[in-house]
């Protein structure tokens, strides 16, 4: 008797790997900026509170724009916009590298948040070529070339910080200024690929349907991507501190752990998440991935020898590599087809304000609450979101439409 034959998977759809190299390279040229930024703009006297503000002003950029070009994007297509968003980073990032003053340099990362939505039209992109079965596969891939982004970034900023301090924001603005020529060859136009009727039902009632655009269930998954939002980001921002004070790492130390991180990062969401999301669903694996994040961050608390704050930071990659395209494939799969663009860039929006609020609090906390009360605040956030996904249905696949869906 022979054993029963796995379906074959459908192919990719064309056009998606360029997508996904346009989204890499823009992640890239971000990767080469982050890391050197603050002691970038110490040499224009910026104290600690300055280089938190001058973070917070890129994603407050990005809050306020992300979901005005998602919209646009619903408009005109999405190859535009994308388009559109790389030359802005390469303006940004040309006006930080000539930078002589710290209100220019503020200026360009303002520039640059604001343009910042490159990504969220691409998973608007991806989300009209590929079929719902398929579509969680490809926002884990999609999402596999954050991973790739950050650990090729910091190397080639790295490196080229040989030749300046300006020159690093000068290599990220020729990537992205090259990205956008490529993309306007080569990019492929998705908006097509919306269904007919949502199109000519958006056409015949723009106004109606740009208010029901943003649908209950969207907004509760913008609740719980805010919340965990921050609560990543706490530890994203207070990580090389907690690594110095129990480790003793310096700058290379918590440069090769978030090495490890992107590395693992690409394992899990370009071979793992894929098949993990076709055997248990993208429900089930969006409220393992947060639990994963509880699990992670308490155990970072409390971390004091290797083994432990290695396990911790391998359940964190876990829980965000998993938890990351799920929230992706949730809210492709439920915006309005002829409104995805602004859906994701109402979710890209809610990340941009967790990136706001989290790094402030958790340096906060750090400095006078204690070492480990950052993550041990952030696991409590994660606690209430993993409360808010079973209150309203995501864990049993109830979150369509906002209604659950048996009476969808």
């Amino acid at each position: 008797m022979s054993s029963p034959t796995r379906p074959a998977r459908a192919p990719i759809p064309k056009g998606f790997w360029t997508i996904w190299t346009t989204v890499a390279l823009d992640l890239v040229g971000f990767g080469i900026v982050v890391p050197i930024l603050a002691v970038y703009a110490e040499r224009f006297g910026a104290s600690g509170l300055t280089v938190g503000l001058l973070f917070a002003a890129f994603s407050a950029a990005q809050f306020v724009c992300a979901p005005l070009l998602g919209r646009l994007s619903d408009r005109v297509g999405r190859k535009p916009v994308i388009v559109i968003s790389l030359l802005g980073t390469a303006v940004g990032s040309f006006v930080c590298g000539a930078a002589g003053t710290l209100w220019l340099l503020f200026v360009g990362r303002i520039i640059d948040g604001g343009s910042g939505a490159s990504l969220s039209v691409a998973q608007a992109a991806v989300g009209d070529m590929a079929s719902p079965a398929e579509r969680p596969r490809l926002m884990g891939l999609l999402g596999a070339a954050f991973g790739v982004g950050f650990v090729i970034g910091p190397a080639v900023g790295g490196l080229s910080t040989l030749g300046g301090p300006h020159v690093p924001f000068y290599v990220a603005g020729t990537i992205a200024l090259i990205n956008a020529v490529a993309a306007m060859v080569r990019l492929p136009e998705t908006r097509a690929a919306v269904d007919e009727a949502g199109a000519v039902e958006s056409a015949a009632a723009p106004r109606r349907g740009r208010r029901r655009a943003i649908t209950p269930a969207l907004r509760q998954l913008a609740i719980v991507g805010f919340v965990t939002t921050v609560a990543f980001t706490a530890f994203e921002s207070t990580f090389g501190l907690l690594g110095r004070h129990r480790f003793g790492f310096g700058e290379r130390g918590s440069a090769f752990v978030f090495l490890g991180i992107g590395i693992l990062l690409v394992v899990i969401q370009g071979v793992l998440y894929g098949r993990a999301a076709t055997r248990f669903g993208v429900n089930a694996l969006y409220i393992s991935g947060i639990a994963l994040l509880v699990v992670g961050l308490t155990t970072m608390a409390f971390a004091y020898v290797w083994p432990v704050l290695i396990v911790a930071c391998v359940l964190l990659t876990f829980g965000q590599g998993v938890a990351s395209p799920s929230i992706s494939s949730l809210v492709s799969e439920i915006a309005p087809p002829a409104r995805r663009g602004e859906a994701m860039g109402y979710q890209q929006a809610s990340y941009a304000v967790g990136r706001i609020v989290g790094p402030p609090v958790a340096g906060l906390m750090f400095d006078h609450a204690g070492i480990w009360t950052p993550y041990a605040g952030a696991a409590g956030l994660c606690v209430i979101a993993v409360i808010l996904v079973l209150k309203w249905g995501v864990h049993h696949g109830q979150l369509v439409a906002g209604v659950p869906a048996a009476s969808a």
